[in-house]
């Protein structure tokens, strides 16, 4: 069922929700005021009352609002929140908007995400029956990589997105996705042709079709991880 998390899932996020709750010095149990605000804090819903169960993609979108959280909504035209199934088995997950996604609002529509489009043509899906989106929702100038503060701001919301969703497989597209969701420092080379579990889904890194772009012989690298994944959906 979709909107029932697995069992892994659920320790995962008890398990994150201890190890959050050591770092910020809690050391015990309790319902007041305060714990319940750390566990919302989270990102990732805590309890069915903080995140409802039939939260929706457009209730987050509701909740995301015209976004003012960093400094990325000064510069920017357009959120690109996100598009695609919402019951899609397999959700594909950039760094952030570029140039021609900030002037539409929509995910991967340049030169990469033409790219990205016919690597999911290439598996037999088209881009409405997966979802599309990114680690940040806004431009970054120069199309340099977020920054940190930037990203903790946006991942709450997409950790919310791929809660609604329940993907059977993520697809980390390039370094900022793959080590943010990762939260790792290892480069995507190490990271690549293998899955990784986020938070109980199987997440497969990979290159980004941009750096496909520059990098055409790594095209073949890129086509064994999306096997993988064909075979993981199959």
């Amino acid at each position: 069922m979709n909107d029932i998390p697995s069992f892994a899932r659920i320790v995962q996020d008890i398990r994150h929700s201890l190890v959050y709750l050591k770092e910020s010095g809690c050391t015990g149990f309790d319902c007041s005021a305060k714990s319940m605000e750390i566990l919302d804090g989270l990102g990732w819903p805590a309890t069915e009352t903080a995140r409802g169960k039939d939260e929706t993609l457009a209730d987050i979108r509701a909740d995301l609002g015209d976004c003012t959280r960093c400094g990325l909504s000064a510069s920017r035209n357009h959120i690109v929140f996100g598009e695609g199934a919402e019951n899609a088995r397999l959700v594909f997950v950039g760094e952030g908007p570029g140039f021609d996604e900030d002037r539409c609002g929509r995910p991967f529509v340049g030169a990469a995400g033409q790219l990205l489009t016919r690597i999911i043509a290439a598996m037999q899906l088209t881009r409405e029956t997966v979802y599309i989106c990114n680690v940040v929702k806004c431009h970054p100038p120069g199309n340099r990589n977020p920054e940190p503060e930037e990203i903790r701001h946006c991942l709450p919301f997409l950790k919310r997105q791929l809660n609604v969703i329940q993907p059977r497989v993520i697809c980390a597209l390039g370094k900022v996705a793959a080590q943010t969701l990762l939260d790792t420092q290892a480069p995507i080379s190490r990271l690549r042709g293998r899955f990784h579990d986020f938070m109980g889904i199987a997440l497969m890194p990979t290159f980004h079709p941009a750096y496909l772009l520059r990098n055409p012989e790594k095209k073949r690298e890129v086509w064994e991880d999306v096997q993988q994944i064909m075979k993981r959906l199959a």
